[in-house]
This record gives structure tokens, C-alpha cells and sequence, in this order.
């Protein structure tokens, strides 16, 4: 085991996983430690948004990805009648570039980021080895760790990161407190392989039944998955096991003459987010730094946007171009978007797990009438991330920028496959590099920073005009895009592409002030 990394991650689920791979694109050696001696077999996690497909593209499993996931066009809901409380629609391709809803088998997603990581000759993955021990030195942190025989090893790191979840040991030595917003509701998640193909219209639905709140949602291709929410008069350990859960699917059509089991588990949905998400050079992120209850399908992706906003950020700093205090900016950012979503996902769980019937006849009533007059509706776009290192004044920084479809020369493809990814100042009018002088243009240089002009019959030619279209929708000339996809800032004008990458200069060199969170 080599003693010594750039960083080491402590955890090695899809969070880890991630952040070790884009680590390692960047060249920085990465120590991975993971308690357990092998994967875990089983379904967790089924949902990812565009974004989060987005990241996977970029750490490198934008090929696979099409033969992973199943796309999802609608989730509904329907009260006990089977009448229609909420239809939401998802579209093939969305601002990312991807599907909006994308279902998945965890251990094979697990499967393909392993070999990812493990491909990269800066990352070391060292399974069977627990964390016991955490003492900061003078530049890093001294890591004790015990292998599966007892045996205690220690490893240096310039930093380390926890992706080691809901009990994170790296929070427990950060001393972190919790804000945790009291909401609880215990549901057997049941994961089937059915033995025969069906098609399942729609592919993803809630059944707001009060005699037993149920959501019914694809596992990802050939898979399904059931969550049954525990009434109050059940006990957890009279719900949790294989019989009940073949009496709850029986009225499905699953038997054990029509399925596999692959998985039955009771687990109670929780709402919570640690407040401080860095202390010195320890860091958390995923389920040790935040918990969602699944409604909204945001709970992964939280963590793999952690994981994205963290990679370049540790880059920086680690490669001495922006002072150790530009990992502020991880929780300022993070924490208000993560908080958003966590109440988003607890007033959706509010209205399914209803289980009075005189409360969910009025939920019906008004929800029944609305879906009348809306139809479908679209899915809501996550919002924008927290203050940090950012353009404070512009209304489009810390939103999600466009990827589209692109050609240059005989290559058509998505953006970041064609033209690259990083630091990327785009226009609709010209290239916008040639408007930035000699010491702006080697500054942004150092950072890896990439220029297009992207416009119809352009240099890089916008093949389905999405980029000329939110150019003019949102009436700015120039964009600088973040390496995690986010408008760092936008400029009214080519002229403006100057100003606009000295600010970044300037950000960078007084990243935000030091604090804790």
C-alpha cells in the first residue's frame, strides 16, 4: 500500500467511486479505503437526473450509459380509484444532453465506475480496509486504517474526503453537527426481476392510496421495484420479510412463479443535512453530509453533485492556482441547492404518505381538479447552487448550462465530447478567445480553459439550434462554464469575454473568506 496520496477517499460507494475517478483524470494520486471487502449486491439506489448523466459522461461512462439505464417518459399518481392526482413528463433529451429520468441497477453502475477508477494508474482502491483513525499534521492528514487481518496501516493525504455515508466515520473525527428536520416514515423497498417481459404504462408510478401508500417504479432495464410504506399499527419487524413482501406483491402479478426476489428491506426515509461540510482538510460528501427521503429520486444524485463540485475544486488547490480557501465555496454552494431539494422531496412525501382516508379524499379532490387543467406536467429544474464562486450580480450564475448537439468537422456528438470540457467560454457570435488580451488569455491558459464559437454553420456547428436559442432567450453573448457545468457568469457582449475571465482571476486569487461551513 503506498503511504502517501493527494487524497484519500474514505468510502467507495458511487460517490467515491466518482470522485476518485475525476481525481484521477486530473493526475492527482487517490488512496481509496472501504471497509467492506466487496461490493454490495444488491439494488439501492434506481434514479438519476440528466445532470448526474451529465458527471457519468465526463467520468467517462457516457457510452455505457444508453445500455444501463431505462429512460422514464412519465411518473404518475393515482389515488386508490386509479383517477389521475399528477402526471409529470420527462423528455429523451433534456438541458443536459441526456434524459431527464434515467432508472438503473446500482451494482452495475457500481460495477462499470469500479473499472473506471481502478483504470487510472494515480488510484489506488484498497477494499477490506476501515478508517479507525484521523490525526492532521502540519500539511495533510495521517490516516490509520485495518485491513481485514487486523492489521494497522497508515497513509498520508494532502486531504481526505468521507464518502463513507450515513455513519460516516470522517464526520464523527470533524466533530460535525446535523440539522435534521424530524421527518420519518419506515417503507419495505422490494426489488423483483420479473420472468417475462411486460411493458409497465406508466413506467413509474405512486399509488396514494391510504390502506397502503405505494410506489411502483422500474429498477432499471429488465427490473422493477415496489416500496410499501409501513402503516401505523405495523410493526417493522412483521413487515420486513419475504413472506409479506410476496403478500404485498401478489395483486401485482409478482409470485414466485413470475419473479426473483432480488431484495426486501425496511428503511426509514430521513431528512437531514450536516452543517459543516469541511473542517481543515477533512471533507464529507453524499450520505455523510446529507439524507433525502427518495420522493423526488434525488438522494444519489445529491452526493455525484458533490462529488463534481468538489474534483475541480481540490485540482485547484492542490495544483497551487486558487488558495486552500476556495474549498469554502463547497459548502456555501452545495448546502442551500441540497437543502432545497431535501424540503422538496418532504412536501412530496407529505402528500403520498397520507394514510388517513378523510385527508386523502380532500388531497384527491384538489389534485384531481389540477391535473384537469395542467395535463403534463414538466419535472422541476434543480435549482441553482448557493453563493460562492460565482458572478454574486449575474441572475444566470450558479444555473445548469446547456449541453447540445454538436459537429466539427466529421464529428458530431454531444458538447463535451466534441469540443471538450473544463473552463469553457462559449458564444453565438464568434470565438470568444480572441477578444481576451495576451495575460488574460495565458491566465485562462493555465487554468485548461477551452473557447468555442457555437452558432448554425458555425465553427462548432449547433446542429439543433439549442444554443442559438437560449443565447437569444436569455439576450447574453458570452458564457463561462464551470468544469461542473454551472454559468460561472455571462457577459452582454463579446467584449464583455475579457472582463468576464479577469473576474474569475480575481475570484479565484480571494476565494471566499474562511469559515468552517
Amino acid at each position: 500500500m503506498s503511504r502517501s496520496y493527494d487524497v484519500a477517499v474514505v468510502g467507495y460507494g458511487p460517490v467515491g467511486q466518482t470522485l476518485a475517478i475525476l481525481l484521477g483524470q486530473r493526475g492527482w494520486t487517490v488512496g481509496v479505503f472501504e471497509k467492506q471487502p466487496a461490493a454490495y449486491p444488491l439494488p439501492r439506489a434506481v434514479h438519476f437526473d440528466h445532470e448526474v448523466a451529465r458527471i457519468f459522461q465526463a467520468a467517462g461512462l457516457g457510452d455505457a450509459l444508453p445500455t444501463l439505464t431505462e429512460p422514464a417518459d412519465v411518473y404518475e399518481w393515482r389515488n386508490a380509484a386509479h383517477e389521475v392526482l399528477l402526471r409529470i413528463g420527462s423528455r429523451q433529451v433534456s438541458l443536459s444532453g441526456w434524459p431527464e429520468a434515467n432508472m438503473f441497477s446500482q451494482p452495475e453502475l457500481e460495477r462499470r465506475l469500479d473499472a473506471l477508477a481502478r483504470s487510472h494508474a494515480s488510484v489506488t482502491v484498497q477494499r477490506g480496509h476501515e478508517a479507525v483513525a484521523l490525526r492532521p499534521t502540519s500539511d495533510g492528514v495521517e490516516l490509520t486504517v485495518v485491513d481485514a487481518d487486523g492489521v494497522q496501516r497508515t497513509a498520508r493525504a494532502r486531504y481526505v474526503v468521507g464518502c463513507d455515508g450515513a455513519n460516516s466515520f470522517v464526520r464523527q473525527q470533524m466533530g460535525a453537527t446535523v440539522t435534521d428536520l424530524g421527518f420519518f416514515f419506515d417503507w419495505l423497498i422490494v426489488d423483483v426481476i420479473p420472468r417475462a417481459q411486460r411493458v409497465w404504462e406508466p413506467i413509474n408510478w405512486q399509488l396514494c392510496d391510504p390502506a397502503r401508500p405505494t410506489t411502483i417504479v422500474s429498477g432499471g432495464p429488465g427490473r422493477r421495484r415496489w416500496e410499501f410504506m409501513r402503516l401505523p399499527d405495523e410493526r417493522i419487524e412483521d413487515l420486513n420479510n419475504e413472506r409479506v413482501a410476496w403478500q404485498l406483491l401478489e395483486p401485482w402479478g409478482m409470485t414466485p412463479e413470475t419473479a426473483t426476489l432480488e431484495r426486501h428491506a425496511v428503511y426509514t426515509f430521513r431528512a437531514r443535512w450536516v452543517d459543516v461540510w469541511r473542517r481543515g482538510r477533512l471533507l464529507v460528501a453524499g450520505d455523510a453530509a446529507h439524507l433525502m427521503p427518495p420522493f423526488a429520486g434525488q438522494g444519489m444524485c445529491a452526493g455525484i453533485r458533490d462529488a463534481a463540485n468538489l474534483a475541480w475544486k481540490l485540482d485547484l488547490v492542490l495544483a497551487s492556482r486558487a488558495p486552500d480557501t476556495l474549498l469554502d465555496t463547497y459548502a456555501s454552494e452545495r448546502i442551500p441547492q441540497v437543502g432545497a431539494v431535501i424540503n422538496f422531496s418532504i412536501e412530496l412525501g407529505k402528500i403520498i404518505c397520507i394514510a388517513d382516508p378523510a385527508a386523502a379524499a380532500a388531497r384527491d379532490s384538489a389534485m384531481i381538479a389540477s391535473a384537469k387543467q395542467t395535463g403534463l406536467s414538466p419535472p422541476l429544474p434543480p435549482p441553482a447552487i448557493g453563493p460562492g464562486l460565482l458572478v454574486a450580480a449575474d441572475p444566470l450564475a450558479g444555473h445548469l448550462f446547456l449541453q447540445g448537439t454538436v459537429r466539427r468537422g466529421d464529428t458530431t456528438g454531444r458538447f463535451d465530447d466534441v469540443a471538450g470540457r473544463g473552463w469553457v467560454l462559449l458564444s453565438p457570435l464568434a470565438d470568444p478567445a480572441d477578444h481576451l488580451d495576451a495575460d488574460t488569455a495565458a491566465f485562462f491558459g493555465s487554468l485548461g480553459g477551452r473557447s468555442a464559437h457555437v452558432a448554425p454553420r458555425g465553427p462548432l456547428h449547433d446542429v439543433d439550434d439549442s444554443y442559438a436559442q437560449w443565447f437569444a432567450t436569455h439576450a447574453v453573448a458570452v458564457v463561462l462554464q464551470r468544469p461542473d457545468f454551472h454559468i460561472f457568469g455571462t457577459a452582454a457582449s463579446l467584449a464583455g469575454a475579457n472582463q468576464l475571465v479577469n473576474q474569475l482571476r480575481r475570484t479565484l486569487v480571494g476565494a471566499s473568506p474562511r469559515h468552517d461551513g
